[in-house]
């Protein structure tokens, strides 16, 4: 099997961005479509990979400082206000 190229955050990003350009343009065969999309598919799987080991890395600095986190979906709902809405 084929040793996968190790890409930054930030590249893997700026390709996805042009494969989903590429493809609501319209002027992609189906085929190449679904070629791009694959390819979309997998980036995205290595931004998740980064973000976790980012994360964790994260995580153990401030634990280390004896401080701690709250879980990053906690986080996101303080920022947009999400959590302030009640039912």
């Amino acid at each position: 099997m084929a040793k996968e190229k190790k890409i930054t955050f930030e590249q893997a990003l700026e390709r996805l961005e042009e494969i989903v350009s590429q493809i609501e343009e319209g002027k992609v065969p189906l085929e190449e479509s679904i070629e791009k999309y694959a390819e979309g598919i997998k980036l995205i799987g290595q931004c998740r990979g980064i973000l976790d080991k980012a994360e964790k890395k994260i995580q153990l600095l401030t634990k280390g400082q004896g401080q701690t986190l709250e879980p990053a979906g906690q986080l996101t709902g303080q920022l947009t206000g999400e959590d302030d809405k009640e039912d």
